[in-house]
This record gives C-alpha cells, structure tokens and sequence, in this order.
C-alpha cells in the first residue's frame, strides 16, 4: 500500500476519534432537557466517529509524518468525512421534534453549514428545533469556527514536524509559540475565556441564558446559526451590542488576541488586519447606511439605518451570517456591498471566512508597488513593508502572487457556483444569486432566500461545495481531486 495512503488515514482516523469524543458531551444536553430518545442518536453519531477512527489509527499508527500535500489532502477528506458522519443527529431530528429528521441532501447541507461555520440553514423555525440538536448546531460551529484538526492537535497530542503540517493545512499559518502543541491550546484557552465571558455579557443584557450560551459559541466562532427563527431581531439594543463586539473578536485572528491579553496594546491596534478591519467596518458601515437612507429604507431616519445597516455590514464583513433586518427589501447596492464584504472576510487566522483581510492587503500592496515600479526612476530603489515588517522584492512579489492566485481561483468558483444556482433554480435577479453564492463561499449565511429545504437539489449539492472550498481555502480541495484524478499514489 501506499505510504501516503497509510498516512492519511491515520491523520483521518485521530480527526474522527477528536470529533467522536466531542459528541458525546452533548448527551449532557439531552439528559438536562430529559430528551432521552436524543441520546441514542447523538451515541450512534460518536460511534461511527470512534467506531471508523480507532482501526485507521491503531492498523497505520506506523505510518511516517505527512507531508503538506498529504497534510492537504487529510484536511479537505477529513472535513468532508466527518460532515458526512455529523449530519447524522439531522436525520433523526429536526423542527418537527426527536425521531422525524431531514431528508438526507438537507441533512448533509445543515451539516456541512455547521462544520465549516456558514450558517445557511435548512431549518425554517429554530426555535422548535429539541434542545439537543439547537446545541448540536452550536457546538459544531464552534468546533468548525477554530478548525477540528486545530482541536485534534489540543485533545490528542502529537509531537513532532507533523503536527504543524496539520495544522498549515487547515489555512492556518501563525504560531503564538515555537511548540505547535502549545499554540493550539493558547489558542483553544482564549476561545474558552472569550465564550465564557461573551456568555456572561449577554446574559446581563437580558439575553436568556440558554439563548446566551447558544448565540455567545456561533458569534463568537462567526457560524451564525441561532436558536430563534428571527436571529437577532428579538433582542434589544445592548444585547446586538454585545453580539457585535463577538463577531469582530472572531474576525480577528488568536496571535493578535493574544498581544491583547498581554497588555501589549499598541501592537494589538497596530496589526494591519485589525486596523484594516476597523478602517473597512466604518468605511462599509456608512456607505450602507448611506444608501438606506437615500432609498429611505428605512424612512428617513438615519438612526434606524445606522443601527440595522451597520449590524448587517459587521455580520457580512466578520462571515457571522446573523442578522436584524430583511435583506431582500434593500436595494442591489446594498446588497453588492455586502457581498464584497462576505468575499473579503476576517482576518487570517482567526474564525472567519472569505479570501482573509490579509490577502485583500496585499493585493491593495500589490498595486500600489506596481505602480510606483512603473512611474520610478529604473534605478530607484523601492521599499517593500507588510506592517511592521520589512520585505525584499522577491518575498513581496511571492507574497503578492500567492494572494492572487487564492483570489482568483476563488472568483472562478463563484462565477461557476453563480451559473449553477441561476440556472437550477432559474433566479431571475443574478444580484441575488452572486449574494447567496457569496454567502455560502465566504461561509456568513446572510440569505436574501434562495436557501431553504424545498430548493433545487443541484443548487444544494453547489452551495455544499462552495461551503466546502470556502473553508478550506481552495488548495487543499484541489490537491485532493488531483490526487484521485491522477491516481498516481491512490
């Protein structure tokens, strides 16, 4: 066999046995809420997870360290493994009660939706969701939201150079710490402080606190899915305060957190993706607000429209996908804004989606280094800075080539997501179809109402691959189809 086969499955084998134990814990809930007939669900779930993983890794525990291609090729089969596996609680249960489930393309699309943090949904009212399963669609956001082989790597230590090959498969690139191990569980003990904190913040905003609790994971992890059929419209102004402030702590990537909890306060602020996303959050917040008022969305009151056009901007910008407002009623503008915004996304190692505010950065660098090659002196000679950081032309160009390579392969597979929604589901407004794609790539979950139960079956299956890609950063998806294509060590 294969090595790279034997290395593979037994990466995939530890992910599902994290994932399996990770389960377990929500029969918790089902006992709390005396849901017992949960139960047996939620066990047959963690069974499969240990059940498929424990052979893969006790038969090739042998196997030699991956490689970043096979590190690659895990991440993008791993994750679309375990959607398979965890979409199993959604066959079994749904909003008409414990025993009566989805169907099994609206199960593995609520499931994908969850593990990758998109928050689409096929659930039309959350809130006659059973308790087990509302929590199930948190905890899978917020597992998904940091990465489950970012999670692996914390539950089932293993040292050595392939843990930090696991890890850079996940679209993941930054260390808090020399030691891998040690950046994962930092990284895992600031999302832990955060959620207890944001917890005990909305709760005393007067949020309920099984709907704190719920809403505190999916916001801060970006997920979006929520335990209301209205997301955040039923609560009040300092609660979406609150929800606010856990959507940008999500969009802003663990190391920069971690400078804050250590007092270094100045190089928190002085991070160019925290400071573009500030710029982009204000910039974006206004020129919606704008365009609401001047379509008199909502009236003329410009207040209104500052609070419901700023709340949608910093949940398409952050990919959280909660919402205060009917999107559909806002103009085309509106909406163009805040698919750029669902493209563009957070920051690079953080929670969030979209291409990352750090390869947007580069790319304005880019230019901007273009055009000053091309209006200088041959002889001037350029300075090339990233921050604080200092770059020589080849790490600049290398930098710049990368990010727009990732850009563009991410623009092909919208337009190709574009085309197939239009045409399966024959929408007339492709402003809608570009929102929804975006939507699904960036994985936010804003809607404008393409997504729902009863839609075209090819349109699923699109908007899953685009959740899938989106997640992973392309890479990964595509060295796992050649792979299978090429056949070369498979």
């Amino acid at each position: 066999m294969a090595g790279d086969i034997r290395v593979v499955l037994r990466d995939i084998g530890t992910l599902l046995i994290a994932i399996g134990i990770i389960v377990i814990f929500t029969t918790i809930v089902s006992l709390i809420f005396h849901e017992y007939d949960a139960i047996k669900y939620l066990l047959l779930t963690a069974g499969i997870f240990v059940g498929l993983g424990a052979p893969l890794v006790a038969f090739f525990r042998n196997a030699e360290e991956a490689t970043f291609r096979e590190a690659m090729i895990t991440a993008a089969l791993g994750w679309l493994l375990i959607s398979l596996i965890g979409c199993i609680p959604f066959l079994f249960m749904s909003e008409y009660g414990i025993g009566r489930g989805m169907d099994f393309l609206s199960a593995f699309f609520e499931s994908v939706a969850g593990w990758t943090g998109t928050g689409l949904t096929m659930v039309v009212h959350e809130n006659n969701l059973p308790h087990t399963l509302q929590f199930y669609r948190s905890l899978i956001q917020w597992v998904g939201g940091v990465g489950v082989i970012v999670l692996t790597l914390a539950i089932l230590a293993r040292p050595g150079t392939g843990s930090y090959t696991l890890y850079r498969s996940e679209a993941r690139e930054e260390k808090i710490h020399p030691s891998i191990l040690s950046t994962v569980r930092t990284i895992w003990w600031i999302f832990l402080l955060f959620t207890v904190i944001g917890i005990i913040l909305l709760w005393a905003t007067g949020m309920p606190i099984w709907e704190a609790i719920n809403h505190c994971m999916t916001g801060l992890a970006t997920g979006g899915f929520s335990v209301t059929d209205d997301s955040m419209v039923p609560y009040g102004l300092a609660s979406r305060i609150v929800i606010v402030f856990l959507m940008i702590a999500g969009a802003i990537a663990f190391a920069t957190h971690y400078d804050l909890l250590n007092g270094k306060i100045k190089k928190f602020f002085k991070d160019p993706q925290t400071q573009a996303l500030i710029f982009l959050i204000i910039a974006g917040g206004v020129a919606i607000t704008i365009i609401n008022f001047i379509n008199g969305t909502y009236g003329k009151n410009i207040l209104i429209s500052l609070k419901e056009s700023g709340f949608q901007f910093v949940s398409a910008l952050t990919c959280t996908g909660f919402y205060t407002a009917d999107i559909t009623s806002w103009s085309n503008s509106a909406k163009i804004i805040l698919s750029m915004a669902m493209i563009i996304g957070g920051a690079a190692g953080s929670t969030a989606g979209g291409i990352k505010l750090f390869r947007a950065i580069l790319l304005s660098k880019g230019l901007g280094w273009r055009l000053k090659r091309a209006l200088s002196p041959p002889r001037r000679v350029l300075a090339y800075k990233l921050g604080e950081k200092n770059l020589s032309k080849d790490e600049a160009l290398e930098e710049v080539n990368e990010a727009a390579i990732i850009s563009f392969l991410w623009i092909i597979l919208l337009f190709v997501g574009v085309v197939i929604v239009t045409s399966s589901m024959h929408v007339s407004n492709l402003g809608d179809a570009i929102f929804e794609v975006c939507s699904a790539q960036g994985n936010v979950g804003l809607s404008v109402g393409i997504t729902s139960i009863n839609m075209s079956p090819i349109a699923k299956i699109m908007l899953i691959f685009n959740m899938w890609i989106g997640r992973l950063e392309i890479i990964p998806v595509v060295v796992l189809i050649k792979s299978i294509i090429s056949r070369k060590s498979y």
